[in-house]
């Protein structure tokens, strides 16, 4: 089925992703350009709407990023976002200019036309505002649509042309009714109909694998997290046998991990998973390695030498494999496209691997489309079990870059006790689906401690609890008092090695949700 289309134009915005996802909300599809996609490559993906998002710059600054004027004479609806109102009138000849006083965080709209973008919703609105320029004058043809107090210019239309734009931010959660005002602009202006859904999704993407693989194999490595889970599913469910499925144990899973793996694949799933036992190798080459990016690029290569290894063994068993599948989502695509370019190097993907440039697969990638709360609803759609389909994310790299320091067996086994603490606690407590992410981590702190009558000098162990909706920033979980108090005295008295407990209060930024 072919559904209607609205483009997000990315000038560079955090929350480009958001605006793509609130727009697939109201059952649309979406897509994120950069800002500087030729007009015919935008023209060929027929989009019924153009969004512009926000950005870092100034319209009037040297080097701002800037779209034709011809965007504007496509007789497409446009709707510009915080910045992308600002180029619409820098585009069209208005004014914009910096701020008197900027404005950030909560402000009350007072809304004025009530057509349209702001049809069905109260005449005050509480918006969330992001900027240090303003529009001064809007250009000729353009009316006022809302305003707050700092803000006079803070919506407007030009009317005959459909473009509409908006100086605060609807797409973020502190924005009252912010999705009732895209679903406006893309069902009321655009004229789109909801048919985005993952119940069509599959139906529609079973075709094609089946259509692309033919006859062919296809062998797909998977980790027990819920992409590659979901990947496989679906594409077993389209040619069943000829997929063949890897789950390779690199030594830094957490406790029971592989067992849980297996067990799921063939009893919940159906889905025949061959088990490489790969530990001693990779505990081997990550012996007394410090350096995180060092343990990064260990597990990626040593990866990618087993699975080959494994691949060539089936093929000599079944034939040769012609697709390798992957659990690509379309946060990934769109990194590697971005307007800002690849991101500066905080630290490698945590995904393990990397693809040799001489690799011989084709691929398939049937999640490439989705962000991550798509897939968790196919996997849904699916029949996926909802614990694992509501897992809490975890690294490529795995326990590796939860243990801080040198890599041995020793250091692994007591972060691995202590992590499954932290997750049994969590559990307990009815907080495990409602937090992005709870771990443990295993400082090469030494402290000193008393236990019992001795003087007790061990490691330090953290526990990390944070809340995100995609990773790209979270924020700390205020876990109650009791809860921590648990978990400290059970690590303490029952792992051997650890004798303090702290608790990590950092927020994303300034820091990262991993500690490597």
């Amino acid at each position: 089925m072919k559904h209607d289309t609205v483009i997000v134009l990315d000038f560079g915005a955090q929350y480009s992703q958001l605006i793509a996802r609130r727009v697939r909300e109201c059952k649309v599809y979406c897509e994120i350009l950069p800002f500087n996609a030729p007009i015919h490559k935008i023209l060929e993906k027929n989009p019924k709407g153009i969004i512009l998002s926000g950005g870092p710059a100034s319209v009037y600054a040297n080097g701002a990023p800037h779209v034709s004027k011809e965007l504007f004479e496509l007789g497409i609806p446009v709707m510009g976002l915080c910045y992308g109102i600002q180029m619409i009138a820098y585009a069209l000849g208005g004014r914009v200019q910096k701020a008197a006083k900027r404005e950030f965080g909560l402000a009350p709209l007072r809304i004025k036309d009530h057509k349209d973008l702001f049809a069905g919703l109260p005449s005050t609105l509480q918006v969330w505002m992001s900027h240090g320029d303003h529009v001064t004058q809007l250009p000729a043809g353009f009316k006022v649509l809302a305003s707050t107090s700092n803000c006079h210019l803070a919506a407007a239309v030009h009317p005959k042309k459909r473009i509409f734009g908006i100086q605060f931010h609807p797409e973020v959660v502190h924005t009252q009714k912010g999705t009732k005002i895209i679903e406006n602009f893309v069902k009321k202006v655009c004229g789109c109909r909801p048919t985005w859904n993952m119940e069509s999704y599959e139906k529609t993407v079973i075709q094609e694998i089946r259509e692309k693989v033919g006859n062919g194999r296809v062998i797909c490595g998977v980790s027990g997290g819920v992409d590659s889970t979901v990947a496989a599913a679906l594409i077993h469910r389209a040619i069943g046998n000829q997929l063949s499925c890897v789950f390779v144990n690199n030594g830094v899973l957490r406790l029971n991990e592989a067992e849980q793996v297996v067990a799921m694949f063939k009893k919940n799933l159906g889905i025949p998973l061959h088990y490489v036992n790969a530990e001693p190798l990779f505990l081997k080459l990550l012996n007394n390695v410090s350096d995180p990016e060092k343990k990064r690029k260990i597990i990626g290569n040593t990866f990618i030498r087993v699975f080959e290894k494994k691949s060539k063994e089936l093929e000599r068993k079944r034939g040769p494999f012609q697709f390798l599948a992957q659990g690509t989502l379309y946060p990934d695509v769109i990194e590697s496209v971005s307007v800002k370019g690849p991101s500066a190097m905080i630290k490698s993907h945590h995904n393990v691997g990397g693809l040799p440039k001489d690799m011989k697969f084709k691929l398939v990638e049937p999640l490439r489309e989705l962000f991550k709360d798509e897939v968790r609803e196919l996997g849904a759609e699916l029949k996926i079990p909802y614990d694992l389909l509501w897992r809490q994310p975890f690294p490529g790299p795995g326990l590796a870059v939860r243990l801080i320091g040198p890599i041995n067996k020793t250091d692994l086994d007591i972060l691995r006790k202590a992590d499954a603490i932290v997750q049994d606690e969590i559990r307990k407590a009815g907080l495990y689906h409602s937090i992005w992410q709870s771990f443990a981590v295993l400082t090469p702190l030494k402290s000193v401690g008393v236990m019992g009558d001795e003087r007790t000098y061990e490691n330090v162990c953290v526990i990390r609890a944070v809340n995100s909706t995609d990773g790209m920033t979270a924020d700390w979980v205020k876990l109650p008092y009791d809860l921590l108090g648990r978990m400290s005295n059970r690590i303490i008295n029952e792992v051997r090695g650890i004798n303090r407990v702290v608790f990590d209060i950092t927020s994303k930024p300034p820091g990262t949700i991993e500690w490597e």
